[in-house]
């Protein structure tokens, strides 16, 4: 009776039971979805970094990026805060 009870305890709260069965597959879901959204921010890197490259010149981006860096202002713009 006793050992019976013991397996059914570690079959639900063991280091290989149910509870940490559902835990692990809740962590598996957190990490595919991270691991989602990591892919999604690499692959916009890489289209930045693709446009700003020698061999591709993106006008429009690079117009962008110097004004983000550098708080470029051509003369006739109004800039508002």
């Amino acid at each position: 009776m006793v050992l019976g009870v013991y397996f059914t305890f570690a079959a639900v709260q063991g280091d290989f039971g149910m509870f940490a069965r559902v835990a692990i597959m809740a962590e598996a879901e957190t990490l595919a979805a991270e691991r989602d959204r990591l892919q999604a921010e690499l692959a916009e890197m890489q289209n930045l970094t693709h446009r700003l490259s020698d061999t591709y010149l993106d006008l429009d981006l690079l117009d962008q990026q110097a004004r983000d860096v550098l708080g470029y202002m051509r003369a006739d713009e109004i800039a508002i805060r």
